[in-house]
């Protein structure tokens, strides 16, 4: 199965209880029928993203990166590689790259959509259809910087740094629900969240 294949697979299937998340879904379905690249960077002025909101293994904690382009904290994620045989196995490669925490178990369901605009490529306004996932690291994880971003640390859930974006609020609000939900079925859930760290570059 193609990337594309699996994104229309799921994406098609996804549900959400809110209506603005549902008319993204048709909107990003729509898109990937219109467009083989429709998942890759290549395809103008928007494309497909996946992305991981990544939680400590009690969910009070999230790791969150500084972008090295755009000065914001976000979660991981970025564009889909031509490895990815699907759009949650793209996003477990973000997380584990940029957070360099190989032990992460992630939910196979995205949790939410998010259409934002970049400065990515040569046509503007461009956008990336972002689809986002959460995972939950082992007990005790260190996250390590890699050279994407300026800053790695763990933030509290309920207490994210200054400025960050709405968006990455209202992901984390959406994996911890989800994570919620998921406890008993999740290892590694019941543990002690790790001690915040900023750690030097890989």
């Amino acid at each position: 199965m193609t990337l594309r294949a699996d994104a229309l697979r799921v994406l098609g299937s996804w549900e959400h209880d809110d209506v603005a998340q549902r008319s993204l879904r048709d909107d990003y379905v729509a898109h990937l029928r219109g467009h083989d690249d429709a998942a890759w960077r290549s395809c103008h002025p928007d494309h497909l993203t996946a992305s991981v909101a990544v939680l400590s293994a009690d969910a009070r904690q999230v790791v969150l990166t500084l972008h090295a382009r755009l000065g914001r904290w976000l979660q991981t994620g970025g564009h889909c590689e031509p490895d990815d045989v699907s759009l949650a196995d793209a996003a477990l490669r973000e997380g584990r790259e940029e957070t360099g925490i190989d032990a992460l178990v992630l939910d196979p369901e995205p949790v939410l959509l998010s259409r934002h605009e970049v400065p990515c490529g040569p046509v503007s306004p461009a956008h990336h259809l972002d689809v986002q996932y959460v995972a939950t690291a082992a007990p005790g994880a260190v996250p390590v910087r890699s050279e994407e971003s300026t800053d790695l640390r763990w933030f509290d859930v309920d207490d994210l740094p200054p400025g960050c974006d709405e968006s990455v609020h209202d992901l984390v609000r959406a994996a911890v629900r989800r994570v919620g939900q998921s406890t008993s079925a999740s290892p590694g859930t019941a543990s002690p969240a790790p001690p915040a760290a900023d750690q030097p570059s890989r």
